[in-house]
């Protein structure tokens, strides 16, 4: 999670003038807010987190306790490979996330069985990489999702109309586990290329090599 600092400086004989930081890691935040109340310049000093929620400097601090173990700043990589002869799915999953002030990557892969396209694999693989989410506690955090399919990120950003029913089931289920969950999504189309390790995850699936590793990164 990153935070935004918004602060009022005192000008001698002039009004206040407010200023606001760039967005930053919670430790760094916390520091700048700490300095610029030691300064004496700056009143109604106020953290705000990507979804726009706000804190003071006292519950700023209680809050980066409280959340220091969680899992946050979530990155996850997704896709899913479609074999037409099996109607099989691969779904890769890579998801990077800190933990206090450590630095993880799980890596996991699944197959599943009676699929119709390569775009509902897709879907599945995002879904997949969500319940991973979920089993790690992830709650009420921003995350930002990648993805080689171009059709599935601009229909999960709402950009793209999406008219099959079966994909459309998969948009609700999608949407319904992350609103369960608090999770704010973002989105970003990657080349093949860019997604190498979810794609290498998705084909060992249908290989037949199940995969689930979770390894700090250091």
């Amino acid at each position: 999670m990153k935070y935004k600092l918004e602060w009022k400086y005192k000008v001698k004989g002039k009004e206040k003038v407010l200023f606001t930081s760039d967005m930053l890691n919670g430790e760094t935040a916390l520091q700048t807010g700490e300095e610029l109340e030691k300064s004496g310049k700056a009143s109604d000093l106020y953290f705000y987190d990507e979804l726009g929620t706000g804190w003071t400097l006292k519950e700023m601090k209680r809050l980066l306790t409280e959340i220091e173990e969680d899992p946050h700043d979530l990155v996850v990589y997704f896709d899913g490979g479609f074999q037409i002869e099996t109607n099989k799915a691969g779904l890769g999953a890579v998801i990077f996330f800190r933990q206090g002030k450590k630095k993880y990557r799980i890596r996991a892969n699944e197959l599943f069985d009676e699929m119709d396209t390569n775009n509902e694999a897709e879907y599945a693989a995002f879904y997949f990489a969500v319940t991973i989410l979920e089993e790690i506690g992830v709650r009420h955090m921003p995350c930002e999702f990648k993805g080689d399919s171009q059709v599935v990120i601009k229909q999960l950003e709402g950009e793209w109309p999406c008219y099959e029913d079966q994909l459309n089931r998969w948009l609700d289920r999608i949407e319904n586990k992350l609103k369960e969950l608090g999770i704010e999504p973002r989105y970003e189309a990657l080349s093949r290329n860019d997604n190498k390790e979810a794609d290498k995850l998705a084909s060992q699936a249908l290989e037949g090599k199940q995969i689930y590793s979770r390894t700090q990164i250091l």
